[in-house]
C-alpha cells in the first residue's frame, strides 16, 4: 500500500504562563506536548490517534495541518513536507477541528462557495459537490440560514462539508463527534466509513474508544506526547478490548514516570 503520510520524530514544546503553571500544578516553564512522535498512514485507511485530554493529539494534528510548526522533526503528506512545503500540503488536506469556528454572520451556502474559490475549485464542480455534500448531511434545508442560527450538530455538519470542498486526498479530523447528539454522531461516523470506501486517507483523533474501534484500521495510542503503542486494532487489542488495553498501557506508562 502507498504511504500518504509519514510523520517522523515530531516534537513541540510550549511555554507556560504563570496561570498555566498554576493550572498544571507545576513549576516548569515549558511543557512538551509532542515528544519524538512517529507514525504513518496508508492510502484508503482510517488511522486513529487515541489518548486522554492533553496527550498531544490536537497538537499533532495541527502540525500535520501546517497550522503550527514542529520544533523538530517533520511530516510528509503525499510527498510534501509540512515544514518546507506547507502550501502544497494545504491543497491536499481537509482539516476539521472544533477549535476552528465558521464565521457566524454567513450562511453555509456562502461559506462553501468562499472556500471553494480559495481552493480554486471550478464553479460547475463546486455546485455538484455542494449539492451532494449538503444532501448527505441534511444541510440543504439550512443552506441560507446564518451559521449563528444553526444547531450545534448542524454547525458541525456544515464545517465537515466545507472542509471537503476541494475533495482532499487526506482528511484530518480532530474529535469529529465531540459534543454531538447520537444521531448526528452516527451521520459523521457513517461518512468516515464512506470516505474510506472512496479510497481517501483519514486521520482521526478521539478519546472515545467505541469510535476508534468502529472506524479505524490502525490506531496509535498517545500518552504524554509519546506513541505508547501503534498497530492494527487486532495487534493493539491482543486478546482484550481496546479500552482495557488503553488503560493497561496508560497505567504502565504514567505509573513508570511516578
Amino acid at each position: 500500500m502507498k504511504e500518504l503520510l509519514q510523520a517522523q520524530n515530531l516534537c513541540k514544546t510550549f511555554r507556560l504562563s504563570v496561570k498555566q503553571q498554576q493550572l498544571e500544578k507545576t513549576r516548569q516553564k515549558k511543557k512538551t506536548a509532542v515528544d519524538r512522535l512517529s507514525f504513518s498512514a496508508y492510502e484508503g485507511e482510517i488511522f486513529g490517534l487515541l489518548g486522554p485530554n492533553g496527550a498531544g493529539k490536537t497538537t499533532t494534528l495541527r502540525i500535520l495541518a501546517t497550522l503550527i510548526k514542529p520544533d523538530a522533526g517533520d511530516a510528509k503528506i503525499d510527498g510534501f513536507s509540512v515544514v518546507q512545503q506547507p502550501d502544497q500540503v494545504r491543497s491536499r488536506i481537509g482539516f476539521l477541528t472544533s477549535e476552528l469556528k465558521l464565521e457566524e454572520f454567513f450562511t453555509p451556502d456562502y461559506l462553501f462557495d468562499f472556500f471553494s474559490e480559495l481552493h480554486r475549485v471550478p464553479e460547475d464542480l463546486r455546485n455538484i459537490r455542494k449539492k451532494e455534500l449538503f444532501r448527505t448531511f441534511g444541510i440543504d434545508k439550512f443552506a441560507q440560514v446564518k451559521v449563528a442560527n444553526l444547531s450545534t450538530g448542524m454547525k458541525q455538519k456544515a464545517s465537515l462539508a466545507i472542509s471537503l470542498v476541494h475533495d482532499p486526498s487526506i482528511i484530518i479530523f480532530d474529535e469529529p463527534t465531540n459534543g454531538l447528539d447520537v444521531l448526528t454522531a452516527k451521520v459523521v461516523t457513517d461518512f468516515l466509513l464512506r470516505l474510506r470506501e472512496e479510497k481517501h486517507t483519514v486521520i482521526v483523533s478521539s478519546h472515545i474508544f467505541s469510535l476508534i474501534e468502529k472506524v479505524c484500521d490502525r490506531v496509535g495510542i498517545i500518552i504524554n506526547g509519546n506513541m505508547a503503542a501503534c498497530g492494527s486494532l487486532e495487534e493493539i487489542r491482543a486478546g482484550a478490548s481496546l479500552e482495557d488495553r488503553f488503560f493497561d498501557i496508560y497505567e504502565k506508562t504514567v505509573g513508570g514516570e511516578q
